[in-house]
C-alpha cells in the first residue's frame, strides 16, 4: 500500500498525447455510506477532454450499512453509465475485492479492449483525472498514480516518511532512468490509483487474492513481464487519513503505528543497499540491450550462462533487470529510519555533485 503526503495537484501538460478507449472506474465499496457521497460528487466533477463514456463500476463488498442504497441512488442521476454488482456473502479480502471491481469493469467495457481504472470508496478523483492518467497511458503500459491525504489526522512524521520515499525514488531515477518516466514521478503504488488497459490486467492475472499488498504485487508482477510502469504525479487522488481502516495492514494502520511509536521506532531498507540494486537495474537493461553480460557478471556474481538463460526468457530490457538482479551481497539490511535519512541525503548530494 502506498501514499503520498498532503499536496497540491500537478498540472498536466497540454502536449500530452491521448488514447481514444473506453474507461471503466473500477471501485470495491464495503461500508462507506459516509464518504460515498464525496466521491460521487467527485466523479460527477471529472473532466474528460475526448468525451469518452464513462463506465462506473462499483462491487458491493459484504456491506451491511446503507452503501448499497447511495449506489443505487448515484446510478439513477449519474452521468456516467453505473454497474453495481453484490459479491458474494463471506470470504473477501483486498485483493479478491479489488479484482471482482476490474472484472465488472472488463465486462462492462466488453470486447476484451479499453483502460480500467481503480479507485477506493474513500477517495476523491481530481477533475484532470482521467486526462492525466490518460495521457500518461500514452507512454506507458501501467500508471500509478499519485495519493494525497486529507482529513484531520496531519502527521509531520508521516510526512517526513514521504519526502525520504521521494527523494530516494528520485535518485532510483537519476541513476537509472527510463524512456517511459513522468517529468514529476512519485514514488508510490496504490490501489486508490492504478490503471492500465485490459489487455494487460488479463495478462498479469489480475489483482491476487491477498489481504494486503495486492497493489503492489500488481506492480511487481507487470514489471517482472516487461511492462512499463510511470509513477505519475500528474494522476492524483485525494484519499482520507483516517486512523480506523477498512484492511489490516493498509494507510490507516500505518498511519496508527507513526502516531503511536513515531519516527525512533522505525527501520527502512538501507539506501546503499538499494543504490546496489538501481545500478545493477541500469547495467542489467545495457547488457541485453548490447547482448553484452560481462559488465553485469561482474557487478552482480552471475555467470554468463546464467544471464544469457535469462534474457532468452525475457521479452524486454525491463523484464529481464527486474527478474535478474538479486539482493545485494550482503543482503538488504535494515537501519534506523532517521540513519537512512540522513545517509540519503549526503547520497544525494554525491549523485548531483558527480552529475554537476
Amino acid at each position: 500500500m502506498g501514499w503520498r503526503r498532503r499536496g497540491r495537484a500537478t498540472h498536466l501538460s497540454d502536449h500530452c498525447r491521448s488514447v481514444a478507449d473506453r474507461i471503466a472506474i473500477c471501485i470495491p465499496v464495503r461500508n462507506e455510506e459516509a464518504r460515498l457521497p464525496a466521491m460521487f460528487t467527485a466523479l460527477e466533477a471529472l473532466d474528460d477532454a475526448t468525451d469518452r463514456q464513462v463506465e462506473i463500476c462499483l462491487l458491493l463488498d459484504t456491506c451491511v450499512d446503507g452503501s448499497a442504497a447511495l449506489c443505487a441512488a448515484y446510478r439513477d442521476r449519474s452521468r456516467h453509465r453505473v454497474t453495481i454488482v453484490a459479491g458474494p456473502a463471506g470470504g473477501s479480502n483486498a485483493g479478491l475485492a479489488r479484482d471482482r471491481a476490474m472484472r465488472i469493469g472488463i465486462a462492462a467495457l466488453g470486447e476484451g479492449s479499453g483502460i480500467l481504472l481503480t479507485t477506493d470508496a474513500d477517495s476523491r478523483p481530481c477533475p484532470d483525472w482521467l486526462t492525466a492518467t490518460v495521457a500518461a497511458l500514452a507512454h506507458a503500459d501501467v500508471v500509478a498514480g499519485q495519493v494525497v491525504r486529507e482529513g484531520s489526522g496531519a502527521s509531520d512524521d508521516q510526512d517526513r516518511i514521504d519526502d525520504y520515499h521521494e527523494r530516494l525514488f528520485a535518485l532510483r531515477r537519476r541513476i537509472d532512468p527510463v524512456a517511459w518516466e513522468a517529468p514529476v514521478t512519485q514514488p508510490f503504488v496504490s490501489g486508490a490509483n492504478i490503471a492500465l488497459r485490459v489487455a494487460s490486467y488479463v495478462a498479469l492475472g489480475g489483482f491476487t487474492p491477498l489481504p494486503h499488498g495486492e497493489d503492489a504485487r500488481l506492480i511487481d508482477d507487470a514489471q517482472r513481464a516487461g511492462l512499463r510502469v510511470r509513477r505519475d504525479a500528474a494522476s492524483m487522488v485525494r484519499t482520507s487519513d483516517r486512523r480506523t481502516g477498512r484492511v489490516e495492514h493498509g494507510l490507516a494502520a500505518a498511519l496508527r503505528h507513526v502516531d503511536r511509536s513515531g519516527l525512533s521506532a522505525m527501520t527502512t531498507a538501507h539506501p546503499m543497499d538499494l543504490a546496489w540494486q538501481y545500478r545493477a537495474h541500469a547495467i542489467a537493461r545495457q547488457a541485453f540491450a548490447s547482448g553484452a553480460f560481462a559488465m553485469l557478471t561482474s557487478a552482480i556474481g552471475l555467470d554468463d550462462d546464467h544471464l544469457l538463460g535469462v534474457a532468452r526468457d525475457c521479452p524486454n530490457a525491463e523484464a529481464f533487470a527486474m527478474r535478474v538482479v538479486p539482493v545485494p551481497p550482503g543482503g538488504m539490511r535494515a537501519i534506523p529510519f532517521t540513519m537512512a535519512e540522513a545517509m540519503l541525503a549526503r547520497m544525494h548530494d554525491a549523485e548531483v555533485a558527480r552529475a554537476a
